[in-house]
């Protein structure tokens, strides 16, 4: 294409070539000259004395203000020479000091107090007064550094200190004479002195200064002062509040001035445990609902602080509220909570838009304290009358068109679902919207709690139960990934690995086969794909969680199987160092049996890996390793496990790894090997261990009782078909079929029923399990019920043994566990063998020979 020569072209070129001789300054300029460096040069033969000597007295400010920042090292390091050399000089540079020593000055200060390099006394003796002269710096942030190191050493000092280096001296400062800095600074003081003293020191000497300062001629005052009465009513007590303070309070909210106002009222609200019933209802409640009143009409800067304290405000009323003026407040809530969002079409004037601008943003901050406030709320109106009374409003905020207001929602959502309690039902789909909301700012401030709000969705609710836990949440599955695919569509992996580590919670809260069908897949998905390590780590822990709680034998061989051939021979070596991390969680969660059996060979297998540092970890790994074997159960693993150390140990050639294998080899030799009785030294470790394998076993046993149940239904309803074919058919041997059937059921009903309700029993037993699996708060995932549970399975096996007329060789009604300790047999129940046995004749040889013996 030809180059465009046009005018506007060539002026662009000219604009560019401008901006290039720009950037290509030199450089140079901020370079130091070689006298500069001489005169920043000090004599290296110094101690740090002389040099901060040296250095306060001649040198340059940036090595003053080093000298200064470097005050709490040479306290450490020599207190005594420093407060007789370094300290006065700090104190004359101090008065032509610029604003940055100055304020390097006051941390100093404060840091020394903090560490307690010098006793209190000499702190006073010698850091006091430099505090004091520069209190009243004419810069304002210097003036307000100081004050708050003041206030801090006013902590630590004795009384006496107080009252003659600061309180004495404060009168004169409090005058109308001094400057409004100084008489601000002494506001805040007086705050701060009402808790060292008694009360009636405080009535003496602090209160009359109070008074005065509270009729300031100057606002600034007056608020500051308006707002340190809250400490001085907490220093004098309830009667000296109600008679001093009460009626300051009361002028200073007719105040002209807007923020005097406004901090009356903040104060107000703040005190209201210390007023009794006829303050509140004759003083208080007046005060407060003019300013109700006012906030709309003629002072709109007190909306946002009256929507921030309006909860506290209708609960600490509460006892005084007639029916009217609680719906009275109420119908303000709701007000502020909608505030701005029906507006009218304003004019196109530009300073109308920017009123309209700050006057949103105003009103997006009540409607954000509105939502702060909203569990109080709850409590002012009973959670009873919740969805009649405030689940609109619940519904406008949590689909509020700002990010903040939905936010504040987020957080406070399991709040409202704990005051709900029975009644969480009502809050389901707004859970549903949270969850899908476009920011991902209220996603991860809703996932915080979200165990604890789905625990409360399930149980709290009225479908509570575990047959009913899908229906009690319409849509909380396609919400859940929904939510989950977000977060790992965006930048913001944090909240990505916090999602998926409260996914663990979900066995607690939906079936088996939804979490393997919709959750368990996207977890080892994430661990191949993903490329940020700790959110691949939380997806390895969720799903060794869910295969924990699988109820399906077929799907957690299917799990492992995968795991064992994408991760650990996966192609690349990430993928391969993931497994060991997996590895690391199915040890934490599962038993050392379930591991020596799926586990340990294809970990031992990683020795031979070509990348060094898949080696590495696994020698790392190594002590875990041996720490699951049982001695003699798995002495054959124990000899592998000694056969690759030893491989290791002669072959191995990268240098980090042989010194990592040589270190562990040390350490294996001084472990020691459980064995499989209990030892006293174990004991704590063994027991937990024979809980886990308990509960896997109870897993098993889950599986094969609901296998049971389903065959029972199914041969039942074809034994009727078959019954009802044969008596139509021939009524000879429909009458011999009934006898035989008479005679044998009675003998075996009972057998039948009692078996029934074993079964019954067992499979309510082991759904119970299923739910109670995770604790509430999800910190032990491996609680589990008592063992009582065991023992009574076992017995009611043997009762069922017992109760059998006819014992059957048939290996079809038996389930052995493929644990490595201990084999359990499910026996069915003789009853159902001899209906089988009567009535079914297609069932192979065994079938047969029990049939002839029945009859």
């Amino acid at each position: 294409s030809k180059m465009d020569f046009s005018q506007s072209n060539l002026f662009g070129y000219i604009e560019d070539l401008q901006e290039l001789t720009i950037i290509e300054r030199p450089v140079r300029r901020s370079l130091k000259t070689p006298e500069e460096i001489e005169r920043l040069t000090v004599d290296e033969e110094l101690s740090d004395i002389e040099r901060a000597v040296y250095l306060l007295s001649s040198g340059q400010d940036v090595q003053g203000t080093s000298v200064v920042a470097n005050l709490p090292v040479l306290m450490r390091q020599n207190p005594a020479e420093t407060l007789r050399r370094v300290l006065p000089k700090i104190r004359e540079v101090l008065h032509v000091a610029g604003v940055e020593m100055q304020l390097t000055a006051a941390v100093s200060f404060l840091t020394v107090l903090q560490e307690e390099s010098v006793s209190i006394h000499t702190y006073s003796h010698s850091f006091l007064h430099i505090i004091l002269q520069n209190l009243e710096h004419r810069d304002a942030g210097v003036s307000n550094a100081w004050l708050e190191t003041l206030l801090a050493v006013i902590e630590a000092l004795p009384k006496e200190t107080i009252r003659h280096e600061i309180l004495n001296p404060l009168v004169s400062k409090a005058q109308l004479s001094q400057t409004l800095q100084s008489r601000i600074v002494s506001c805040k003081i007086l705050g701060k002195l009402a808790n060292k003293f008694e009360a009636h020191i405080i009535k003496r000497e602090i209160l009359p200064l109070v008074k005065s300062l509270c009729q300031d001629l100057e606002y600034e005052v007056r608020t500051c002062m308006c707002r340190q009465l809250e400490h001085i009513s907490q220093g004098i007590g309830t009667e000296l509040t109600k008679t001093v303070v009460l009626p300051e309070l009361v002028e200073l909210a007719r105040d002209e001035g807007s923020s005097v106002r406004l901090a009356a009222f903040e104060t107000l609200v703040n005190l209201l445990d210390m007023f009794d019933a006829d303050d509140r209802s004759q003083t208080v409640l007046p005060l407060v609902k003019s300013f109700c009143e006012k906030s709309f009409k003629a002072d709109e800067s007190i909306l946002v602080s009256l929507s921030f304290h309006l909860g506290k405000l209708c609960n600490g009323l509460y006892g005084i509220f007639t029916p009217e003026q609680h719906l009275r407040f109420l119908e303000f809530y709701k007000k502020l909570s909608t505030l701005g969002l029906q507006q009218e079409n304003g004019h196109n004037d530009n300073q109308l838009q920017l009123q309209t601008l700050e006057q949103e943003k105003k009103y997006i901050s009540v409607r954000k304290n509105c939502a702060y406030n909203f569990p109080a709320m709850i409590v002012f109106v009973d959670p009873k009358n919740f969805h009649l009374e405030l689940y609109s409003i619940f519904f406008c905020l949590c689909h509020d068109p700002e990010v903040p207001v939905r936010y504040t929602m987020a957080i406070s959502f399991y709040e409202v679902a704990k005051l709900l309690n029975s009644g969480v039902y009502a809050i389901h789909k707004e859970l549903v919207t949270l969850l899908q909301d476009e920011s991902l700012e209220v996603l991860d401030a809703l996932v915080g709690h979200l165990p604890e709000i789905l625990e409360l969705m399930t149980n709290g609710g009225e479908n509570s139960g575990s047959e009913s836990k899908l229906l009690s949440i319409p849509d909380l599955i396609p919400a859940l990934t929904t939510a989950e695919q977000r977060a790992a569509t965006s930048l913001k992996w944090r909240t990505h690995e916090k999602l998926l580590q409260k996914y663990a919670c979900l066995p607690h809260i939906i079936s088996s086969d939804q979490i393997y069908y919709r959750f368990l897949h996207r977890m080892l998905t994430i661990i191949l794909t993903n490329n940020v390590l700790p959110v691949q780590k939380a997806a390895a822990r969720t799903l060794c969680v869910y295969l924990r709680y699988n109820r399906k034998q077929e799907q957690r061989h299917e799990v492992i199987q995968k795991l064992i051939e994408q991760l650990g021979q996966g192609k690349s070596y990430w993928n391969r160092l993931r497994f060991l991390d997996t590895c690391e969680f199915i040890m934490e969660l599962f038993s050392k049996s379930f591991f020596c059996k799926y586990f340990f060979l294809p970990v031992l297998e990683l020795t031979h890996d070509p990348v060094a540092n898949v080696r590495m970890k696994l020698c790392y790994l190594l002590p875990k390793v041996k720490s699951t074997l049982k001695i003699p159960t798995d002495k054959h693993l124990l000899q592998q496990l000694e056969l690759c150390i030893r491989k290791l140990l002669c072959q191995e050639k990268d240098k980090d790894v042989l010194t990592i294998v040589k270190r562990m080899v040390l350490e294996l030799d001084r472990m020691e090997i459980s064995v499989d009785a209990f030892q006293k030294r174990f004991y704590e470790n063994d027991l937990m261990d024979q809980e886990k394998e308990r509960q896997e076993h109870l897993l098993l046993e889950m599986e094969q009782l609901e296998k049971e149940k389903q065959q029972n239904e199914g041969r039942s309803a074809n034994i009727n078909d078959k019954i009802f074919e044969k008596k139509r058919r021939d009524s000879k041997t429909s009458s011999v079929l009934a006898k035989s059937i008479t005679l044998s059921v009675p003998g075996s009903s009972s057998g039948t029923l009692t078996g029934k309700e074993d079964k019954k029993c067992k499979l309510v037993r082991s759904q119970s399990f299923s739910t109670q699996a995770l604790h509430p708060k999800y910190s032990n995932i491996d609680k589990c019920p008592n063992k009582s549970s065991a023992t009574g399975y076992t017995s009611s096996l043997s009762g069922i043994g017992k109760s059998c007329m006819l014992s059957f060789g048939d290996d079809s009604f038996r389930t052995h566990s493929t644990g490595n300790s201990g084999n359990a047999a499910f026996p069915s129940s003789s009853s159902r063998n001899l209906f089988n046995s009567a009535d079914q004749k297609n069932n192979g040889n065994k079938e047969s020979h029990s049939r002839k013996m029945s009859m």
